[in-house]
Formats: C-alpha cells, structure tokens, sequence
C-alpha cells in the first residue's frame, strides 16, 4: 500500500497532477482506544529462549513483580513479551486473525510506543542486525532508558556494542547461591534507599570480565563485601575483588540501569529489591540523579 501511495505521489508530480490526499489513520470502536495514552510505558522482555531456559526459573515471577510494582506505584505500565519481535524501530505486524482462522495484517506495537526496556534475558537472542542497532538507537539517540536484570550481562555476548551500553559482560558465578554481605556505596540514590552497608543477600551473585566493565563508565550504587565471599573460590578472577551488585550509567542521551541480583523467587520477594527496581525504572524512564562514577573504595 506504502509503494502504491509513493508512486502515486511521483505520477502525480510529472504530470502535474494534485497529489492524491493520504488516508487518514483508522480510528479504534468506541471503548478500545488506547487505555495507555499519556502513561510511562515499559516494555519487558523476559525471553531465556536462546539461552540457558532451566536455571533462570524466577524469571515468570520477575515480570509479574516489575508489572505489579509498577501499576501499584502508578509509576508505570508494563508490556510483557517472551519474544524480541517489538524490540524494532520497524513497523510489526500480528499473521493470524483468530475470529476466522486465516492469516491476516495487524499492526503491533515497536519501541517508538515505550519509554525504556527491561531485558532478563539470556544468550545469544533472535536479534536481527536491524534491531540491534534500532536498540541502540532506542537509548543513545532518542534518550530512553534501559534497564539489565541478572541474566542480561549473559545476553548478545558475542556483540560488544551491547556489552558497553549494558556496562559489562558475566564472567561466572563464582559462589554460585550464596548469602553475601553488601556495601552500598550510593545511600543518596533512590533505588538504595531499602539498603545499608552491612546487610545479607542471598542470591546468584555474579562476577563480570574486567572488560568492558570499568569504574570510569559505571557509577556503582552497591557491591559485594570481598571480606563476606571466598575470594580463593576456583573461578574467582578479579584480583581486584570488586564485584558489584548494581550500577547506573548514561549510553549516549538515555540511561542504563543493572543489576545482577534477581536469580531466586525470593529476591523477588524481597521488599528491599522490589523498591529497589520500581525506583530504577523510574530513574530509567524519566531521569534524575546523574551518574557519578568513582573508583572502588580502598579496601583497607
């Protein structure tokens, strides 16, 4: 219908011709206009299906907790999907018309209706080259926001450009579940408002490659305690025994938030993590304090 409408318009032009009016957008019935209009929009991807889809369990409880703190806040509205298909700039389209049984065109939705992403999400994805940079694009040049939970510094792996919006790449999990002590090194952020220096959590605690990760393009709001961990555990890495929990960070005009934390059902439980969240995505969505990233404390 697009190409039919241009080369009309190019007709129209040679020969002088009106250009024929566009058609005016089909208004929805009475009753299904979009309930949504004027409301922060987020849109959550909890989609394992390239990935490892048997030890990442809490991730349906994950997305029913984001929706639920967010209608509860008024904050936010959350649209789930188990898919990429609406991480696109692209026009989307639904292929089957339930009523008759018979493929037909309907229009979806793409990220130009969203005000930030949520991915708990894992390996390689269905990404093609065109929405990975419309993702991009999406942060760094419209200004919206992004926010990684747990298994999301283990998603796209192989594409470092994600890897430096998101912050950082996992490593492993060197203690694999294990109740850890925090330090929070940002009090004054309001997604570490539940938080002290001092405090347990139990959970998947992970540990990310030295690289792209860096102190000089994260601003990190908690880390593990080295002192609460076994930091002669085989698969431990870093010598430098910074292992963060959760960081902030501008990508280009939008915002990233992520956190490693979110492996169990009980952390989604946990009212410390649930503030934690609504208040991320909030800063996500509509901005506020700016990163101040600074180097790891002195240990001693």
């Amino acid at each position: 219908m697009r190409k039919l409408l241009l080369s009309a318009l190019a007709l129209a032009v040679l020969t002088g011709q009106s250009a024929p009016a566009p058609r005016p957008e089909r208004q929805p019935p009475p009753g299904y206009e979009d309930v949504y209009a004027g409301r922060k929009r987020l849109l959550v991807i909890a989609d394992l299906s390239s990935g490892n889809q048997t030890a990442h369990m809490a991730v349906s409880h994950a997305a029913a907790v984001i929706e639920q703190i967010g209608r509860e806040s008024g904050a936010y509205v959350t649209f789930i999907r188990t898919d990429m298909d609406w991480v696109t700039k692209q026009e989307t389209w639904g292929k089957f018309d339930y009523a008759k049984g018979r493929p037909k065109q309907a229009r979806g939705k793409n990220l130009d209706y969203f005000d930030a992403v949520l991915f708990y999400t894992n390996g390689d994805t269905t990404l093609s080259d065109q929405q990975k940079q419309d993702l991009l694009d999406f942060v760094a040049k419209d200004g919206k926001g992004f926010i990684g939970v747990h298994t999301a510094a283990a998603t796209l792996t192989g594409w470092p450009a994600y890897g430096e919006m998101l912050g950082g790449v996992f490593d492993n999990h060197p203690w694999m579940i294990k109740e850890a002590r925090i330090l929070v090194e940002r009090p004054d952020f309001p997604a570490m408002k539940r938080f002290r220096s001092g405090m347990t959590i139990k959970d998947e605690h992970y540990q990310m490659l030295g690289r792209p990760y860096s102190r000089g393009k994260v601003d990190v709001l908690a880390r593990i305690d080295p002192a609460s961990v076994d930091l002669d555990a085989p698969l431990v890495h870093r010598r430098d025994a910074d292992f963060p929990i959760a960081w902030i960070k501008d990508h280009g005009k939008g915002r990233v938030f992520y956190t490693g934390l979110g492996h169990t059902d009980a952390a989604w439980d946990d009212p410390r993590i649930r503030t934690m969240m609504v208040e991320a995505i909030k800063w996500a969505i509509a901005g506020g304090q700016a990163p101040r990233p600074h180097p790891l404390p002195d240990r001693r």
